[in-house]
């Protein structure tokens, strides 16, 4: 695992400059540095020396030095391609799959994106034309981010290092604070930061010429076959679980495994029989604490298990160091735990196995279950369902209420991913700009217009894919592990994976039995049955507790009456989020905690230069 960065064209001291941007991503890769510089383009590499530990050095060029290669990721099917490329005629100097990219790219153009098995971000200057081609994989495990800055193309894995360019005038972006509110992280391809954009998943980026074209390769779609049986499903998720866990196992170095007590985890775990596995948890009781059943599996499957407790002042003080790393504000305080888990796992292996994608591709998460749920009210008129959300709407919470609500809307207007947190209402009361604030829909309309021709469970999962999965789950999975100088992967998030669970059909999927069902009948062969079927909880975090302790309480009402405050939100209004929950009056704990990140990591990027870190 790597970090990339680097400009086109000529600035004075580009030389300079370039080192300044690869030193602050040098979390990425501790083990060496590289670059290319000439007048038309500068490019840096760090580098997590992972397979060709002598080798490997990046940049990467071909035979006749026209083309450069800067790379973030790993390739599982290299060795295939090589032997493939070494029959083209092509001559190998590394035993890397860096190489294999450029002589790829050589053979097909972009068309080597089709062939690649694995994550990836990485660059490719051709010399002979002047063109800068910049790809990011599949499903957006490993990041890219880029900038035009004058006549100048600005790119990096971090944001952090496009912040170095001289001449990026550092703005914040409101429009990412308003659809951060709504979903808790920053949706693609805007950041927080004006005129920096994410590259998205499946899609590459040519700059030529002082032009950018950004293209869609690729694209996570279903095709239900509505004829596959159970068995079959199960055998055939099995057989392509299996070899990809043993593809992502591929490594001169020690390979280690994250385990919870879920089945996804839990199941990468039992292909790690005499190896290390990882968990973390706080001294708040089972629900907040994993570690006596990953321990009990460990023991069960034969694996070395290490565990931490992390106490509750370690993971307060961790908190601006770990959004620092974010490089942008995100509201899921489990990202916190697991910066907590890579570190906990770096100290033995530099490469781990994750259990994400799990629940996107098979469908996992307990609200997709909501369809079933509200499927036999929803056959009443849809005229009698909203007079009835109209009448029960102003009423006090009562039980049934929010199934009544929900019952009358589509699935497009009441799901807008796993974390909804402001609606629009919301945030015009907050906020001292009412004029930014959108209807969260707003931003998911464009997604549920391409997956209009689902089922409803599978709208919730593309849904999920492009936007949940991105802007959360991944984001944090790269930028926690990387913080910790560890290459994390996750062989749920395969092409071979996904070409298995998009044919699976809904009711295999998601249905009265559990969610993830199918998935759950393969995991079951390889482990305990109370493992097999125990619900997901993904690194609990009492944050809901610890906001009713005085002591982090006062922590957040200092932060809610700053003057960072102050310059955004209506500091009476979020004060009160705030009071109600200390005072047990409405559990605001996720809302409040979105708000206080945010402050806490403008105050890194836009405070004083004192604060940052």
């Amino acid at each position: 695992m790597c970090g990339i960065c680097g400009f086109t064209g000529y600035i004075p001291d580009n030389e300079k400059i370039v080192h300044n941007m690869a030193e602050v991503i040098t979390h990425r890769g501790p083990d060496s540095e590289g670059y290319y510089v000439d007048n038309n383009i500068s490019m840096g590499f760090r580098r997590l020396s992972i397979i060709d530990l002598d080798g490997g050095t990046q940049p990467i060029y071909n035979k006749d030095r026209t083309m450069v290669l800067t790379f973030n990721g790993e390739i599982y099917n290299y060795k295939e391609l090589r032997k493939e490329l070494i029959e083209l005629g092509y001559e190998f100097y590394t035993q890397t799959d860096s190489e294999t990219i450029l002589h790829g790219y050589e053979e097909w153009g972009e068309k080597v994106l089709d062939r690649l098995r694995g994550m990836f971000g990485f660059a490719i200057y051709d010399t002979k034309d002047g063109s800068l081609f910049i790809a990011r994989d599949f499903f957006g495990i490993k990041p890219i981010h880029y900038a035009q800055v004058g006549d100048h193309l600005v790119y990096g894995s971090e944001i952090k290092s496009i912040l170095e360019f001289p001449l990026y005038e550092k703005k914040f972006n409101a429009r990412a604070l308003d659809k951060y509110l709504s979903f808790q992280y920053s949706l693609p391809p805007e950041t927080f930061f004006e005129g920096i954009y994410c590259l998205l998943p499946g899609h590459y980026l040519r700059y030529k010429d002082g032009k950018i074209t950004t293209t869609r390769y690729w694209e996570a779609t279903f095709e239900p076959n509505e004829e596959l049986d159970e068995e079959t499903a199960v055998n055939t998720i099995e057989k392509v679980f299996e070899e990809s866990v043993n593809a992502h196992k591929i490594s001169d170095v020690e390979v280690g495994c994250f385990l919870s007590s879920g089945v996804d985890s839990s199941y990468v775990s039992t292909y790690f029989s005499g190896q290390k596995t990882f968990t973390v948890g706080f001294d708040f009781g089972e629900k907040y604490n994993e570690i006596d059943w990953a321990k009990g599996l460990s023991e069960k499957i034969g694996v070395e298990h290490h565990a931490k407790v992390i106490s509750s002042d370690e993971f307060w003080d961790s908190i601006r160091h770990v959004q620092y790393h974010m490089d942008q504000p995100l509201a899921d305080p489990s990202c916190i735990a697991l910066y907590f888990v890579t570190k906990l796992a770096s100290e033995y292996v530099k490469v781990v196995l994750s259990g994400e994608g799990a629940d996107e591709l098979f469908g996992g998460y307990t609200i997709y279950n909501e369809i079933n749920s509200l499927r036999g009210y929803q056959r009443l008129p849809l005229g009698f369902r909203k007079a009835l959300a109209n009448v029960v709407r102003p009423m006090p919470k009562f039980k049934g209420r929010n199934f009544i609500l929900r019952g009358a809307q589509s699935v497009e207007d009441r799901f807008i991913g796993n974390a909804f947190m402001f609606t629009k209402a919301e945030k015009q009361k907050i906020l001292k700009d009412a004029s930014i604030c959108h209807e969260p829909q707003e931003y998911t309309k464009p997604y549920y217009d391409r997956a209009a021709n689902y089922d409803d469970i599978t709208k919730m999962q593309y849904l999920d894919i492009n936007t949940w999965m991105v802007g959360d789950i991944l984001l944090k999975a790269d930028r926690m592990s990387m913080a910790n100088s560890l290459e994390l992967r996750v062989p749920f998030l395969d092409k071979e994976v996904f070409a298995t669970a998009r044919q699976i059909p809904y009711h295999l999927r998601v249905n009265s039995k559990n969610t993830k069902y199918a998935m759950r009948c393969a995991a079951r062969r390889h482990m305990p049955e109370d493992w097999a079927k125990k619900k997901k909880l993904g690194f609990p975090v009492p944050t809901r507790v610890w906001l009713k302790d005085e002591k982090y309480y006062n922590i957040v009402k200092d932060a809610f009456q700053s003057e960072t405050a102050k310059k955004f939100f209506n500091s009476d209004e979020i004060i009160k989020f705030l009071d109600d929950h200390f005072n047990g009056k409405e559990d605001n704990s996720r809302k409040v905690w979105t708000v206080y990140i945010f402050l806490i990591w403008y105050d890194i990027y836009f405070g004083a230069p004192s604060s940052s870190r």
